[in-house]
């Protein structure tokens, strides 16, 4: 089984409008709501692909009976922790000449939540497939991801990390399964500027050689790089079309490698799958269906 982990869920509340002006009243012609945070949209792309998965994390207050809500009726199994105070943040994106966005805080994460969140960790077993994805909130210390990984090591459990510097680094030593920077956080972590394809692939290879097992390097309009557990280089070249939403893309993109290598356990299958998920994101006004998936592979 597949769990994600999203430490702070939201509700995004997508508006469009032609312009913005500061200090007036403004109206918008268009409005949606998603439910969202970074693994919960790992788990709703692996859901449009026939994978199950069950989220994990936190919510608060009528806006985290909303997530729940959501999340349930997209036909995602849910096992979140409810906090006793607070409210699961609401993030507002404008969409008009400029993308704009107001992103909330979200609720703080007491001692005895996390140590919930862990009891439900202890009951993963071998072959199963954790996720930890995105930013982790104020309240929580900042070497979570790692005690996260700690608590599991050795017990057979892949870990799918996705997330930037430190963060990132300090969980190398527990071998995760799968990591997933991007082409300008490969480069900031190393201090380097990534020229070409080589140059990324080089430092790749470095985070293996510090311990992951497999490295995707997302790269927007330049496709995506995996440097696999076998050392050897798979790329796939950008799916074409008609950008419309960043938000996502990459949750996507590692969605798609995920059920490619649940599906057919080849990892040139598996860029391709995620490369097509990611594209189909981007070319959305939300996450993917499964229909627009398929139009991106066709591509590939």
């Amino acid at each position: 089984m597949i769990y994600t982990v999203t430490f702070n869920p939201a509700i995004d509340y997508v508006v469009h409008t032609d312009n913005i002006a500061a200090g007036r009243v403004n109206k918008y012609s268009d409005e949606k709501i998603y439910f969202g945070g970074k693994g919960i949209n790992v788990s709703l792309v692996l859901k449009e692909l026939d994978i199950s998965s069950v989220a994990l994390g936190f919510t608060a207050g009528f806006t985290g009976d909303a997530i729940e809500k959501g999340v349930c009726d997209a036909g995602i199994t849910t096992d979140f922790v409810r906090l006793d105070n607070g409210f699961s943040r609401i993030n507002f994106k404008i969409k008009s000449a400029e993308e704009t966005e107001l992103n909330g805080k979200g609720p703080d994460i007491d001692e005895k939540a996390l140590r919930s969140l862990f009891e439900k960790l202890d009951k993963l077993t071998g072959g199963d497939i954790l996720v930890l994805a995105g930013s982790i909130p104020a309240s929580l210390p900042d070497d979570i991801y790692e005690k996260i990984l700690e608590r599991l090591y050795g017990r057979n459990i892949k870990s799918v990390v996705d997330a930037t510097g430190n963060l990132l680094l300090n969980v190398l030593k527990y071998r995760p399964y799968l990591i997933k920077p991007n082409n300008f956080e490969l480069a900031e972590m190393f201090g380097t500027e990534l020229c070409s394809n080589d140059d990324i692939i080089v430092y790749a290879r470095k985070l293996r050689d510090m311990g992951a097992q497999n490295v995707l390097v997302s790269m927007a309009e330049n496709g995506a790089i995996l440097v696999d557990e076998n050392n050897e280089v798979h790329i796939y070249p950008v799916c074409k079309g008609e950008v419309r939403n960043s938000v996502g893309a990459g949750d996507s993109m590692l969605a798609g490698f995920l059920a490619g290598m649940i599906k057919e356990d080849d990892y040139n299958y598996a860029l391709k799958l995620g490369t097509a998920s990611g594209g189909a994101t981007a070319f959305s006004d939300g996450l993917c269906t499964r229909e627009k998936i398929e139009e991106c592979l066709k591509q590939l």
